[in-house]
């Protein structure tokens, strides 16, 4: 910028000129004045631009291998990077008896590791040796999955290149404690069938503990387990997105298919969540449709029940729902102020009192005596068919014949 700039120019733009510049951005987008053929172009697109380079032939999930530098031509960084990390307590006995070969591991790509056993903490970071500059978050992505759980044998795989991991929160994805237990087991499945099936078809290792769901595997696998866990904490089933994985997988064999959309083949799951009142109408509505017996015209005499209806209970109506609580029930002093007991002298009250219980008592009395002496009735006796007896019942047999 010149000296003889004017002092304005110096000054930062305001809000009101930046929106009068967006405005106007706009106004000539909308007229087609940008665009050489008159069209309307999305402000979200306008600055983009063709790439050449990009051709569909291009695997965009293929990871280059990166070869090590040689002695000669290797230089160290300049500053050095570190992560730290704590720990539970509870892993502090498995982290001491395998640090051994993680320090080995870590040794190898050019990372240096500590483990402070006093403050809970893992610390990973660059060294002279090390020259590959995205290394250190895969050494901070190691130390992550130990302190969630996973087992050092599988961690150590994350420092590969085509290997990559994601530590899904789902500690604050469901409010009620019982609700979140119930969805996180829904993950694992019975026996843990559920988990494997999503390992086996994301070809990721999957780790569900606590808040946290450890997830390793290929960036693409990672993605589909991400999805399906969220949306398992949202009350979608894990199974709808297993059977859409599984026929994708099976559309992915068909070369005819390639260029072609998939949607006509995969499932459509329709979502329906009702609020209380939208459930409350209809139950109501439900019940209206239903034959009231009183509805029924009175010539039509009802038909006689047989011995399978009469033996049947007779099932109770279910209640209207309500959204307001029950009427609250007399106290013990109501019921007094109402009998007019509460205003008796505390000898009659008591006198009262005692009436009632002998009532009872002999009432229950009366009752037992009567159970034990039906113990005591003879049983019904039926005689022997008599001579005679047996001879009229084979002549109406006979007759009958």
């Amino acid at each position: 910028m010149s000296v003889n700039a004017p002092s304005h120019a110096l000054q930062p733009e305001t809000s009101k000129q930046k929106k009068a510049k967006k405005r106007a951005a706009a106004e000539i987008a909308a007229n087609g004045e940008g665009s050489g053929d008159g069209e309307i172009v999305n402000k979200n697109k306008r600055h983009r631009k063709d790439k050449p380079w990009d051709t569909d032939d291009i695997d965009h999930w293929k990871i280059e291998p990166l070869p090590a530098p040689t002695s000669d031509t290797h230089r160290p960084f300049l500053e050095e990077s570190s992560f730290a990390l704590l720990f539970p307590k509870y892993r502090e006995p498995y982290l001491r008896s395998v640090w051994s070969s993680i320090t080995s591991s870590l040794d190898s790509v050019g990372l240096a590791c500590e483990l402070d056993l006093v403050q809970g903490r893992m610390t990973v970071k660059t060294t002279r040796k090390t020259w590959d500059p995205y290394i250190i978050f895969k050494g901070r992505d190691l130390l992550k999955l130990l302190a969630r759980g996973v087992n050092a044998p599988q961690a150590i795989k994350v420092l590969q290149d085509d290997i990559a991991c994601d530590v899904i929160k789902i500690g604050g994805l469901v409010r009620n404690k019982e609700r979140f237990v119930k969805r996180r087991q829904r993950i694992v499945g019975p026996n843990g069938s559920t988990l494997k099936a999503i390992e086996l078809l994301t070809d990721c290792y999957v780790l569900v503990q606590g808040n946290t769901v450890s997830a390793m595997g290929s960036y693409k696998g990672l993605k589909e387990v991400r999805r399906i866990v969220v949306d398992c904490m949202n009350n979608i089933h894990p199974i709808y997105r297993i059977k859409e994985l599984m026929i994708r997988r099976e559309l992915a064999k068909d070369p005819k298919l390639a260029n072609e959309s998939w949607d006509r083949f995969l499932p459509q799951f329709q979502k329906k969540h009702l609020k209380t009142s939208e459930k409350t109408a209809k139950k109501n509505a439900t019940k209206e449709r239903k034959v009231d017996p009183a509805s029924q015209p009175a010539s039509s005499t009802p038909a006689a029940p047989t011995s399978t209806q009469a033996a049947e209970p007779a099932k109770k109506a279910k209640k209207t729902y309500t959204p307001f609580p029950p009427p609250q029930q007399p106290s013990k002093l109501d019921l007094q102020l109402a009998s007019g007991e509460y205003f008796l002298k505390p000898t009659q009250r008591d006198n009262i009192e005692r009436r009632k219980r002998e009532d009872k008592q002999r009432e229950v009395a009366s009752q037992r005596r009567v159970e034990r002496e039906e113990a005591f009735i003879a049983p019904p006796e039926s005689a022997a068919e008599t001579v005679v007896e047996k001879k009229k019942k084979r002549k109406r047999a006979e007759e009958l014949m």
